[in-house]
């Protein structure tokens, strides 16, 4: 069979932080894994230069005159860096004077949470590329609620030259795996913080190339796989045929409260006590989204027979069969039983459904991903998030999609909280309009846009030796 790969772009911020790079390991990888992990193509350092080249035109505005009466204390545009630096997080900028732009508070994103990643991986081709640029709302005018008026990029008259840098960013990168099949690797979203998919032009071009094409979504079926259902498949028109979810008897133990410390001696109360979780993913992909899947259990050595046999027995329960992924220890001959029960699958028929319909308010949407998605009992909007939904309903963007940002560690948005419970709520701090990218973005929770280093970052174990050769990377 003939098969295409779309993935999504590793982030430096990673790479040097606590997860490390995106190429895939042992004999399942991406390569050349260097590159593709430090800088690759440049895409990454194109959005970010589109990113501040808006900024910088902002604040320009407002030093030579602010002929568009633009508050600078209702600048939603940030600056953005693809690194980890917390230190950025909030900073007051513009100091030094006159000549040195007017002071106000400001901040930087990770590059991967720009709303330019997400323009760049849901545009269909560079005119649409820049129609969502010109759209990216920066901030508003000065007035009261009622009054203010949204500045957007297309009144700063920045989207040509945005588009100018993101040229040759928007085309997909060809690279392979180690067994020669073709990869398309292009955008690189956060699934937690941002919509977690790769482009919509690489997904298509790998349906258009290969008899299957395969991609993924970060995380789990409460981040990742929403966002690709949600938003990804509706804007572009895209219905999967089957889905697999990964999965590791470590991680599911995990759930069931073991240390990370004893992961590796078998245990299969706390199996059956994390099992929950994996089987509340399953019933969101079947139930909620009505398509076909299959459960790789990623295999560790570890694993023990009887572990094995448990999830597939509770996976099982639920209709759903179960392979064992070896790609790791033996490439592609590792994939052979998963493979076949996906061709098997994408045969099947599916009746393809979104968790929430576009019509409703932005709560109401929310509450349905809420209860459908995570399992929860609703959502609570606080005061801020109150008034900004009001106000974005009110300028028109009702009917847009959410992408919630949220903790990947647990269907919740308090992370703590492992396994699948049921009887929370989550709260909404914080709506915002990525108006280029069409979608409200709800934050919860402690999640930040712009994450720290570790006390012992993966950089400290990174070297190059005298011929060039990088070591330390993984």
């Amino acid at each position: 069979k003939k098969v295409m790969v779309a993935l999504r772009e590793p982030s430096l911020g990673p790479v040097f932080g606590v997860k490390g790079g995106a190429a895939g390991g042992g004999y399942a990888q991406v390569v050349p894994m260097e590159d593709i992990n430090l800088h690759f193509t440049g895409d990454f350092h194109a959005i970010g230069a589109a990113n501040n080249l808006l900024a910088a035109m902002l604040d320009n505005h407002i030093y030579q005159g602010n002929e568009l009466n633009i508050d600078p204390r209702k600048i939603t545009w940030r600056r953005c860096v693809d690194m980890n630096d917390r230190q950025l997080r909030f900073i007051v900028d513009g100091l030094g004077g006159k000549t040195n732009g007017k002071p106000r508070e400001d901040g930087y994103d990770i590059t991967v949470a720009s709303e330019i990643m997400a323009v760049l991986c849901l545009a269909s081709d560079i005119t649409d590329l820049k129609a969502r640029l010109g759209r990216i709302i920066v901030g508003y005018t000065y007035g009261k609620a009622s009054e203010e008026k949204p500045v957007t990029a297309h009144d700063l008259h920045a989207e040509g030259a945005m588009c100018a840098l993101l040229k040759d960013a928007l085309k997909p990168n060809l690279v392979q795996t180690l067994e020669h099949v073709p990869a398309i690797v292009h955008g690189g979203p956060f699934a937690n913080i941002a919509h977690g998919c790769n482009s919509v032009i690489a997904t298509k071009m790998a349906m258009k190339l290969g008899d299957y094409a395969i991609t993924e979504a970060g995380f789990g079926a409460d981040l990742g796989a929403e966002k690709f259902l949600d938003i990804k498949c509706r804007m572009a028109g895209l219905t999967p045929n089957a889905v697999v979810i990964v999965a590791t008897v470590r991680a599911l133990k995990y759930n069931g409260g073991v240390p990370k410390a004893d992961l590796n001696t078998e245990n299969l109360e706390a199996l059956e006590k994390g099992l929950p979780n994996l089987l509340k993913h399953v019933s969101n992909i079947k139930n909620v989204y009505k398509l076909p899947c299959v459960v790789a259990i990623n295999a560790f050595p570890t694993d023990t027979k009887a572990e094995l046999d448990l999830v597939e027995q509770k996976c099982k329960e639920l209709g759903v069969n179960v392979a064992l992924s070896e790609v790791w220890a033996k490439g592609g001959e590792g994939g052979i039983a998963l493979a076949k029960e996906v061709i098997r699958l994408v045969e099947e028929p599916n009746d393809f459904t979104y968790a929430y319909e576009l019509e409703g308010s932005i709560e109401d949407k929310l509450n349905q991903i809420v209860q459908k998605v995570y399992g929860g009992k609703g959502v609570v909007l606080t005061a801020t998030a109150q008034k900004q939904a009001q106000q974005l309903e009110k300028l028109g963007y009702g009917n847009c999609p959410i992408c919630v940002a949220k903790t990947q560690y647990s269907l919740t948005d308090d992370q703590t909280k492992l396994g699948a419970p049921t009887d929370f709520e989550v709260t909404v701090r914080n709506l915002k309009i990525s108006a280029g990218a069409g979608f409200v973005v709800a934050l919860t929770g402690e999640i930040m846009t712009m994450p720290g280093l570790p006390k012992v970052p993966a950089a400290e174990r990174i070297d190059v030796d005298e011929t060039g050769k990088i070591s330390g990377l993984f």
